[in-house]
């Protein structure tokens, strides 16, 4: 019986030994508790931490880190005042100046002016695109006029020619540029042309002309069918600081039209300059969208100008797209364009006997600067030249 008492209590201590050595070990590994920070040291840590840096914002439904984009400042320039372009660019007019002011004025600087000589003249306004009947008009009243006066001398025939030149480009015509607005809604001009006739471009240069003339500009690109035409009025908009209003490629022309004269209404800007897509004037379709544009812009307001661009180097064809387009959105101006590049430039007198439109603006180059208000006066004075009166041109 003592055995078994005996062996009991070394069974005992065993088993208070082993658990004294599970918990001890334990009871060692448990951490301290933090020593109580400072002021001081609370400081210390955050001089070395430095600022907070924000994480950039990411994309919710990706993931993906967004970088804000750079804030690019463009250059906003300053466009040359119209006033007195077409006297500086009056070199621009030289091809013409070779049938106007060299051919004309050697042809009526002859010594005995008989049928032959008139005939040489009536060919060569006719073949500057003076047009068949405007001609006949402007020899016949230049014959008389020389007959009466007996007229000899180069300057005074000079003189003769440029009065029936100017007379037959009427210059009683309106050739102001409606663009002011009113009862603080924006001026509307719509752009209008065929393809090919540099309209884009030219309708960009427009808005420099307005922005020299001190106007605020906004620009429509309702040309959607082509994507490079909006990117194109987009860039000559940002060279001025004009806005532009454009739609997704192959939006309705019209809703962009529309959205773009809202928009001007909204921001207060004096003019809203509307580029429409180019038209063949023989596509009945087209022609009738371009109506529905017309239509669709004046339920804001009335259209103030509506300008037609031609392309002088087209000629009498120009005459027919101007008609066209004059019966579906009544065209009150005509943009004449490369006229540096033709000896045809009676096609001012041509569009103006035929339609009476004038023709308020004139291209003379690739320049961004190069178009110019047109002054009839003015004009014929740069068709003629001065080498046969001896002036320095």
């Amino acid at each position: 019986m003592a055995e078994y008492l005996v062996l009991a209590l070394v069974l005992l201590g065993v088993l208070i030994a082993g658990t004294v050595g599970l918990v001890v070990p334990r009871l060692r590994r448990r951490p301290e508790p933090p020593l109580p920070r400072t002021e001081v040291d609370t400081r210390a840590e955050e001089d070395l931490a430095g600022p907070p840096v924000e994480a950039p914002e990411s994309d919710l439904s990706t993931g993906v880190l967004v970088e804000p984009p750079p804030v690019l400042e463009a250059a906003v320039e300053v466009p040359e005042p119209t006033a007195g372009r077409l006297v500086r660019l009056r070199s621009r007019l030289s091809r013409s100046q070779n049938v106007f002011g060299k051919g004309l004025l050697g042809l009526l600087a002859r010594d005995h002016l008989d049928e032959d000589v008139w005939e040489e003249i009536e060919d060569s306004l006719i073949t500057a695109d003076v047009g068949v009947d405007a001609t006949r008009d402007i020899v016949d009243r230049l014959r008389e006029r020389t007959r009466v006066l007996g007229t000899r001398s180069a300057a005074e025939l000079r003189a003769l020619l440029a009065a029936e030149l100017v007379n037959a480009l009427d210059p009683s015509l309106d050739r102001s540029l409606r663009t002011a607005p009113k009862d603080g809604v924006p001026a509307v001009v719509l752009v209008v042309g065929v393809n090919g006739a540099g309209k884009t471009t030219t309708c960009g240069k427009i808005a420099r002309v307005l922005v020299a003339d001190g106007r605020s500009v906004l620009l429509g690109a309702a040309d959607t069918f082509r994507a490079a035409a909006a990117d194109q009025l987009e860039t000559w908009g940002s060279r001025v600081g004009a806005e532009t209003v454009r739609g997704p490629e192959a939006a309705d022309p019209a809703s962009v039209a529309f959205d773009a004269v809202k928009r001007g209404i909204d921001t207060g800007v004096d003019t809203v300059l509307i580029d429409t897509a180019g038209r063949l004037q023989n596509k009945v379709g087209l022609m009738d969208e371009l109506g529905k544009v017309k239509r669709v812009v004046e339920k804001q307001g009335p259209i103030d100008e509506t300008l037609l661009i031609l392309d002088a180097t087209t000629g009498q064809n120009g005459l027919e797209q101007a008609r066209v387009f004059t019966d579906v959105v009544n065209v009150t101006g005509v943009v004449l364009t490369k006229l540096d590049g033709t000896a045809k430039g009676g096609i001012v007198i041509a569009v103006q006997r035929k339609l009476g439109i004038p023709v308020k603006l004139v291209g003379l180059g690739e320049g961004k600067d190069d178009l110019a208000p047109f002054d009839p006066a003015q004009f014929v004075d740069a068709l003629l030249g001065t080498e046969a009166t001896g002036r320095d041109a």
